[in-house]
């Protein structure tokens, strides 16, 4: 275990360590903060690469595990369909309901719409669009279609909303696929395909993260055709940096604020835990090892986690939103494009759930598509989705002006490459927009958008729907490419096997002349020289 811990470490550094030396570069640069500031940020970048590590550790032995488990339970032939899809909403509703990325972004939209209706209205489309991701590898409907289908709905739907609504909608799907939810529905995806088996078992262990990531977005614009609640120019306004008097009040607001996360975890993995162990004590067969197993795993989980949310709200969001409104106070604020995409391009190798996935998708692909090939390509995206981002806060552009013609090419791609790479393109685009995403580059944009004067609604809110869609279109030009090079491959076997029919008469001769030297016997029966 020991060995492994250091391997998660070491996994941990390197994911952070480039975001972290950007922040300290920039503060010698061009946005200097306070001192004491700066130290709550490297404490806070420590702190995140031992809750990383405990993370990655525990969700591999636990999360992952009871995903599987829970999956591979609900196709027995017991079961009944109506059961299944029963447990599935349920399952996507508690996932939800409690996810910390939700929260943090509840609490950046401010009074403009109570907590309690976001959060219930965001976790039911989850719950919804689950049991739809359960019914769909049932009933063998193909994930393009769905895909087509629903976002036709969604944009239909989004034209009549108020323009506020919008980003905040696309920003709710990006949101929901966060450090506890991913792991789970990955695993269960995974489980529920390779205990039903068949030819697309592989390809049925992605995409249910692509949907369930549909089903917040559609009931937030839902939401927007019958509520209208008065958003006032200040709402999404970031909070000012925190003043600190000493290197004791840095220790101590991380160590205040540590409890906060504990429960708030406590609470997301509970409804889980509780499930699980419900389920096992009517239908399981677990060893006392595998529970055992489990339980540490949880036990990893859950102190990573909350050390992780504790750096990166306390250590991380304040650095972002100070650094974006100090840049866009500079004479040359079009400075905050190229610095976000660096920053965008780093930010994702630390969130704990692109690990995840791309762990995932290498052990169940054999090793087809590498991790580090997804790293790059993902790092790429979020560098690219942020720079548009960062047009929009500065120029005002509407959303719909990027978003339709990025969801148009990602599903007319999906119509041409495999269809295991459109299920992990539109799976990378849920994880790629995790706590990272949302407790810097958030109050980066928000930043800037107040020092500009912007509208946070419409300018700075949907950084978090860009950062989910890129990957669409990204992952699946992998695909392409992958398609290009399967063909090589192929008419190159094509023509070895036909150099070797035009030369098989050869070959036959050879076979026959072999053939023809039979070993002469000695007088003692053995076979001679």
């Amino acid at each position: 275990m020991a060995k492994i811990l250091l391997e998660k470490l070491k996994e941990a550094v390197v994911a952070v360590l480039p975001i972290t030396i950007i922040v300290v570069i920039l503060n010698f640069v061009t946005t200097p903060m306070p001192t004491l500031n700066l130290v709550a940020f490297l404490l806070g970048a420590l702190f995140l690469i031992g809750g990383m590590a405990l993370y990655s550790l525990g969700s591999d032995t636990s999360m992952t595990a009871i995903g599987t488990q829970i999956g591979r339970l609900l196709t027995t032939k017991r079961r009944r369909l109506p059961t299944i899809l029963l447990v599935a909403f349920i399952i996507g509703f508690i996932v939800t309901i409690a996810e910390p990325d939700l929260m943090v972004l509840a609490g950046q939209v401010g009074d403009a719409i109570p907590p309690t209706v976001l959060l219930v209205t965001i976790a039911t489309g989850v719950g919804i669009f689950l049991l739809l991701s359960f019914l769909r590898i049932f009933v063998k409907i193909n994930l393009n279609v769905l895909l087509v289908v629903f976002y036709v709905i969604l944009f239909a739907l989004a034209g009549f909303v108020d323009s506020n609504f919008v980003p905040l909608a696309f920003d709710s799907g990006g949101v929901t696929t966060g450090p506890i939810t991913v792991p789970f529905i990955m695993a269960l995806g995974i489980g529920l395909s390779a205990n039903l088996g068949g030819k697309n078992s592989q390809d049925n262990s992605f995409g249910m993260i692509a949907l369930c990531s549909v089903g917040p977005i559609l009931m937030v614009v839902l939401l927007g055709l019958f509520y209208h609640p008065e958003i006032s120019p200040e709402a999404g306004r970031p909070q000012d940096m925190v003043t600190y008097t000493g290197f004791v009040q840095v220790l101590g607001t991380f160590v205040k604020a540590f409890p906060h996360y504990l429960k708030e975890v406590g609470v997301a993995l509970l409804p889980i835990t509780a499930f699980f162990a419900l389920f096992q004590s009517f239908n399981g067969k677990l060893s006392r090892l595998q529970w055992l197993k489990i339980g540490v795993g949880l036990v990893y989980t859950y102190v990573g986690l909350s050390v992780f949310l504790t750096s990166v709200n306390v250590g991380f969001m304040s650095a972002g939103s100070y650094i974006g409104k100090t840049l866009a106070g500079l004479g040359n604020n079009c400075l905050i494009v190229p610095v976000g995409m660096v920053i965008g391009a780093c930010i994702v190798l630390a969130e704990p759930a692109v690990h995840v996935l791309t762990k995932q998708v290498e052990e169940i692909t054999s090793g087809i598509i590498k991790r580090s090939t997804m790293l790059k390509v993902l790092s790429v995206s979020v560098c690219v989705s942020v720079g548009l981002s960062m047009v929009r806060v500065l120029t005002g552009l509407s959303i719909w002006w990027i978003i339709v013609p990025g969801y148009a090419v990602a599903l007319l791609l999906s119509l041409f490459v495999p269809k295991i790479f459109t299920g992990i393109a539109f799976d990378s685009g849920g994880v790629a927009s995790g706590p990272m995403t949302t407790t810097f580059l958030l109050p980066f944009a928000l930043g800037a958008c107040a020092q500009l004067g912007g509208n946070a609604f419409t300018d700075a809110f949907g950084v978090v729907a860009f950062v989910a869609m890129t990957p669409l279109v990204t992952i699946q030009c992998l695909g392409v490419v992958y398609k290009i090079k399967l063909s090589q491959r192929a008419k190159l076997t094509e023509e070895i096997k036909r150099q070797i029919a035009l030369e098989g008469d050869e070959i036959v001769d050879v076979a026959k002349f072999f053939a023809s030297q039979k070993p002469r016997r000695s007088k003692k029966g053995g076979a001679t020289k």
